[in-house]
């Protein structure tokens, strides 16, 4: 899959500004950013239901709508809904007439987790069962690249929990994955490379362990009796104290840790982490320009 310099505009708003990206056969790759930032509609134009306004997508070296008519992409949107009055083994089974090639209904039925919801009809489904559905309609033609745009919106964490060891079995069969999200756990827990839009256009591609070590700054966590001006240590960019319990952001972990021990504040338990995904996240946006 590869788009190169895409654009698309409405009215006076640019929603996608000349992203350029490429996936590999395989890869887990997350659409990072919050809502606005283009995610739904670059993949709209990766799927063909939107033409870019300048740029050109490929997948698998076709056009769009080549790649979908032959069974190679499969697609869960966050748009479009389900056959009302409809029993679940019964909506696949239409699918499965309606696919060219597709796989055996109880193998799509093992393969999405929905063997305990099968015979529940579509319009009593929950938020996550029905996510579930979606991926099942998905995979119907055993696609080598599924596109998925915030599968779990709406899911409490036990669903999005359930669904994301539904889609690391996914991954472990070989099929190409690309899902947009918002939330930061889930890029982190689930993706092999991460692509970061913000305002429309693409800031970062690399991967999360890369993406946070970009801020160069770690979190020291330690238990202290001694009183003193913390934020005053070289390196030290934020501090919380409580009950006896300090926690520091720096710049410098090195010269914070030094400062500590011969400062005589006797730090016990001392950690030192590296920070998350979404401090990443905010330090990669807050940067004029981005970082690539």
């Amino acid at each position: 899959m590869r788009v190169e310099g895409i654009v698309k505009s409405y009215g006076h708003v640019q929603a996608v500004r000349g992203v350029t990206c490429e996936v590999g056969r395989g890869e887990v790759v997350a659409l990072l950013g919050p809502n606005g930032a283009g995610k739904s509609t670059t993949l709209d134009m990766l799927l063909g239901l939107v033409h870019p306004d300048a740029g050109s997508v490929r997948l698998f070296g076709q056009r769009p709508a080549d790649a979908i008519r032959s069974g190679q992409v499969g697609a869960m949107l966050q748009s479009g809904g389900l056959m009302p009055e409809v029993r679940v083994r019964d909506l696949l089974r239409l699918a499965h007439r309606l696919a060219r090639h597709p796989l055996p209904v109880e193998e799509v039925v093992r393969q999405a987790d929905i063997a305990d919801i099968a015979r529940h009809r579509v319009d009593k489904l929950s938020g996550g069962q029905r996510q579930r559905m979606r991926l099942a309609l998905a995979i119907v033609e055993d696609p080598e690249l599924v596109v998925l745009d915030e599968p779990t919106a709406g899911m409490d964490v036990a669903a999005r929990h359930r669904f994301w060891e539904t889609m690391r079995a996914q991954a472990h069969r070989g099929r190409t994955l690309l899902f947009a999200t918002h939330y930061m756990e889930e890029a982190d827990g689930a993706a092999d490379r991460v692509l970061v839009l913000h305002e429309g256009r693409l800031l970062a591609d690399s991967t999360p362990a890369q993406l946070k070590s970009r801020t160069g700054r770690r979190r020291l966590t330690f238990s202290t009796t001694h009183p003193g001006e913390l934020s005053r240590l070289p390196g030290v960019v934020e501090v919380q104290q409580h009950a006896g319990t300090a926690a520091l952001v720096s710049d410098d972990s090195d010269a914070t840790v030094h400062a500590l021990v011969v400062g005589g504040w006797e730090p016990r338990d001392l950690e030192v982490t590296g920070l998350g995904l979404e401090q990443a996240y905010l330090s990669i946006t807050a940067t004029p320009g981005g970082e690539h």
